[in-house]
């Protein structure tokens, strides 16, 4: 875990920048002794949006699992997909 002080952040920014890309974990700045912000290079930020948001999908279809929801069997996605596939296919060719 990187902590830094606040104050690091205006003199040493360039450094605090290289350290959490070449890290990929955020920077915690402090602010009288106690944490105040979190800094992270925006490949790391994005990372952990699309991972935070794709454990969120997982979450509700397990919700929706554990709630009797039933959901798509293989041979019913393959042929969703084969009908989307063919679907903007054909619009495709029609342009």
């Amino acid at each position: 875990m990187n902590i830094r002080p606040s104050a690091a952040i205006r003199q040493n920014y360039n450094e605090i920048a290289e350290l959490c890309k070449k890290t990929e974990e955020p920077v915690f700045l402090t602010k009288n002794g106690e944490g105040d912000l979190v800094v992270m290079d925006i490949a790391t930020y994005n990372r952990r949006e699309k991972m935070l948001h794709l454990r969120e999908e997982l979450l509700s279809v397990e919700e929706d699992r554990l709630r009797g929801i039933a959901g798509y069997s293989l041979p019913e996605l393959t042929n969703m997909l084969k009908n989307k596939i063919n679907e903007v296919a054909k619009n495709g060719r029609n342009k």
